[in-house]
This record gives C-alpha cells, structure tokens and sequence, in this order.
C-alpha cells in the first residue's frame, strides 16, 4: 500500500450543507420553546456534534437551563421529559431539512476532485437515520454525494466523541490505516472523534457552527472583522486538539499535500 491519504471522512450540517449549522439549531431552541423554555443560540450550540438525543440532555444539565425547568415546571426534568423533547425535535427537524440541505460553497467541485483523484469519501453525523435520509436525497439533486454515512444508530448509540462511526467508515470503504485518513468537521465533537480514532482532524472555518454565523451575517462583517472571527475560530479550533484549519473546503486538497508529505517522510 502507498503511504498517501487514502479517504476523507466528511462532517454534514456546517461543513458540507448548512452554512452556519442553522437547521439543528433553529429546532433546538424551537423544541425548549415549545416547553416555555427560552435558550440562546449559544446554548444550543455548545453540545453540537453530538447525536441529537445526547446533545438535548446536555442542554438540560446546563444550570441556566435546568433552573429554568424547575422554575416552569415547578419539577426537576426526568427521562420522559428528554424523550418527549426529543420526539418534538425529530417530528420538527424532519419537516425543515430540505430547506438545509444546499451545499456550502466550493464543497462539490472540491469532492468531485476528491473522488477523480481517487480518494474515498466517508461521512459522519449526529443526525438520525431517517434524517440523513432526507439530506442525502436533497444533497444528491444538488451534486454533493458521499460513498459512505454512518450515524450513532450504527454504532450502537455510540456517536462523538467515540470513533466508531469512523472506524465503520474505514471498514466500509477498506481504508488500510487511520494515519491516511482526514476527518473534516466544523465542530470541537469533531475534532474530538478524530481524535479518539487516530485519525488527522481539519477544522473548517467559515460556515461552521462553532463560526455560528449565517452566510449573509458573515459577509455584512468587514474585512478586519471577518479576519478576527475566523481568527477567534481558528485558535480555538487548535487548542482543542485540530491538527489543520481550513477557512473553507476549497481548501482541503492543500492539506491533503501537507499529509502526504509527512507520510512519505516517515
């Protein structure tokens, strides 16, 4: 076997459709709404990455959030509480992926050059099955095809920061080492997940949740104060463990070189 990157395992929502990760978002506040529960974009921010049951019970431990449970339920949250609001956000999340579902810019033309140079393309999620159906059908009719998805339903529950839907990834697609392997995701989950598989991370900036801002926000922003967002990003991007920052797709063939370079040097 060749010492070059084999495959690219990609993230969805704020990576390669969604600019600014507004679907899940959007649906997660609406779901608090709808229990007289006010959160902030921020908060239901923090957990992105993780599957989507996993990223609501992290929103009801967040002290603000729980204090205000209690205030206005008068009852601490329970078990049924998480599975209700997570019914509520699937239900929700269903009916409005299509309208999520355009490719960010530059995504298409940089995997089909993915794909003819002959690496294989994976994806990853904290979506649902029946979600990812949805999406991959939209993205399909909009040129973004991937080779392989998996969500935590395949990995026994087991979503990021665990590495196996990775690992399926790997398995499916017959990719012979996890050093000849990149991980492209918009989230810390992300970075965390390559992490814990061994594989090398990218974080893409613009677009991204952890960026957070819609594409018509980000290009209202001057050009120092486009410079100091992605900046903010991107530290915070490689204090947590990113091995490249990427401002866009565009990008990734570049960092593509810098591994195989380090490959072939080893």
């Amino acid at each position: 076997m060749g010492s070059e990157v084999e495959g690219v395992i990609f993230d969805w929502a704020g990576t390669t459709v969604d600019f600014g990760c507004f679907a899940p978002v959007d649906t997660f506040i609406e779901v608090f709404k709808k229990h007289g529960i006010t959160t902030s974009a921020k908060e239901a921010r923090e957990p992105m990455g993780l599957n989507k049951l996993e990223h609501l019970r992290a929103m009801l431990a967040m002290p603000r959030i729980n204090k205000l449970w209690k205030e206005t339920l008068q009852r601490e949250s329970n078990e049924q509480d998480l599975q209700n609001l997570y019914e509520t956000f699937e239900t929700t999340l269903l009916s409005i992926l299509p309208r999520y579902s355009e490719p960010v810019s530059g995504v298409v033309e940089t995997i089909n050059w993915l794909r003819a140079k002959g690496l294989k393309i994976g994806s990853t999620t904290g979506y649902t099955p029946k979600m990812m159906e949805i999406l991959l059908a939209e993205a399909r009719k909009k040129g973004l095809e991937v080779d392989a998805c998996y969500t935590s339903e395949d990995t026994n529950s087991l979503g990021r920061p665990y590495p196996y839907m990775i690992f399926r990834n790997m398995e499916s697609l017959k990719m012979t080492a996890t050093n000849k392997v990149i991980k492209v995701g918009d989230t810390l989950q992300d970075l965390k997940e390559a992490r814990n598989a061994g594989v090398w991370s990218a974080g893409v900036i613009i677009g991204s949740s952890e960026l957070g801002l819609t594409l018509a926000e980000f290009q209202a922003l001057s050009e120092n104060e486009q410079a100091e967002q992605i900046q903010k990003v991107e530290d915070t991007f490689l204090q947590n463990g990113a091995d490249f920052t990427i401002q866009t797709i565009s990008e990734l063939p570049d960092v593509i070189q810098k591994v195989n370079r380090r490959l072939s040097n080893k």
